[in-house]
């Protein structure tokens, strides 16, 4: 049983991080646990997490900016070391989420009246919310388009840099991240001034779920990995001053993004790049914690090592088809209302772990391993 419910860790992980993206997926799944209470109690649950996606970004950013800066470092660049980045990528990243795209689509199909199958195929090529807004089908994914375009588009960015403009690597990684950073303000400032009026769902949909409003979120943590290669004394140095900045950052905007209405020129603008920069601060710190022991240390590894197939089933899966007909079952024994939520809630957290579990443990870790056993 024990072999069962084991994962295996490796000793190259960096806990500070693995705490960052544990709570990270901690709150997306406190956000979206929200839609399991009353509606009154919605805006109450909004105090109680930060913007998990933004978090994954930044981290994400950083992670993948630190392989391709030691990867452009190390090696001449060609087509090939382009290509083997890319596939180990997707290796990563697409065999889960094809998956949980594809049994949505079977469970949509054989249960929702008038589901078309057709505008769904996009979604296979991440381009549901490329310059517009997000459909209501397995809403989650977008963040997963931004992503992966992302993985895409950086290399190729850093590699016409390198190649053909002749810039150093360094150089390179600092042109195409600021370069993005100032497109994507742009873009986000000119579709504010287009609009007379922007409710709560715009401000989602047309600001914080598109692929080129938010690809700057990332860029962040391109600079986050730049610096702490370059001038790893600094950021060293002063990760403390950098972290109580970072915490003073994000409670700034987390109150700024209660307080604010949708059509502010701020909140539409430039609350992701603050928010973005707050956990940038957060990164010396948290990656100088190598290790860790005890409960606190294997719960919070466990969630980051579940966390992306967490982020795929958590809510289309398992709210829609799993909690949902538990909450009509129980409905019917006419509980008392407090320990109904309460039985709803604990169930929403502890299936949406369980999944995750044996899907990180039985389709991740096997498809990694296959990849790492592949020559590319």
């Amino acid at each position: 049983m024990n072999k069962i419910f084991s994962l295996p860790i490796s000793s190259n992980r960096i806990y500070g991080l693995d705490i960052l993206r544990a709570l990270a997926i901690i709150f997306v799944l406190i956000q979206h646990g929200k839609f399991l209470a009353p509606s009154y109690l919605h805006s109450k649950f909004d105090w109680f997490y930060l913007d998990g996606v933004s978090v994954f970004f930044v981290l994400s950013g950083f992670l993948i900016g630190d392989i391709l800066l030691k990867t452009f470092n190390e090696a001449n660049i060609s087509k090939s070391i382009l290509f083997n980045f890319w596939i180990r990528r997707w290796f990563r990243t697409l065999p889960n989420y094809f998956f949980i795209l594809s049994v949505l689509i079977l469970l949509n199909f054989l249960f929702r009246e008038g589901f078309v199958l057709q505008d769904k195929l996009k979604y296979y090529f991440f381009s549901q919310n490329l310059f517009y807004p997000h459909p209501n089908f397995f809403p989650e994914a977008w963040s997963l388009s931004v992503e992966e375009w992302f993985y895409l588009l950086i290399p190729i960015c850093l590699y016409v840099s390198i190649k053909f403009f002749k810039l150093s690597s360094s150089k390179a990684f600092l042109m195409v991240a600021f370069s993005i950073i100032l497109g994507a303000t742009l873009f986000r400032f000119s579709t504010f001034i287009s609009i007379d009026t922007i409710t709560g769902k715009e401000w989602e949909l047309l600001f914080r779920k598109q692929v080129f409003t938010r690809m700057d979120s990332l860029m962040f943590g391109l600079i986050g990995a730049y610096f702490s290669q370059n001038y790893k004394k600094v950021w060293l140095k002063y990760k403390l001053v950098f972290f109580i900045l970072g915490i003073m950052f994000l409670f700034f905007m987390k109150i700024s993004e209660q307080v604010l209405l949708s059509d502010s020129w701020f909140k539409s603008i430039f609350l992701f790049s603050v928010e973005s920069i707050g956990v940038l601060l957060l990164l010396p710190f948290f990656c100088e914690l190598k290790s860790g022991k005890g409960v606190l240390y294997k719960i919070l590894t466990f969630i980051s090592l579940i966390s992306y197939s967490l982020y795929l089933i958590h809510l289309s899966l398992v709210q829609v088809y799993i909690v949902r007909p538990i909450s009509n079952f129980l409905f019917e024994f006419n509980l008392n209302w407090y320990l109904f939520l309460s039985i709803r809630y604990l169930a929403y957290f502890g299936i949406s772990i369980f999944i995750s579990f044996f899907l990180f443990k039985y389709l991740e870790i096997p498809i990694m391993n296959l990849r790492d056993k592949i020559k590319f």
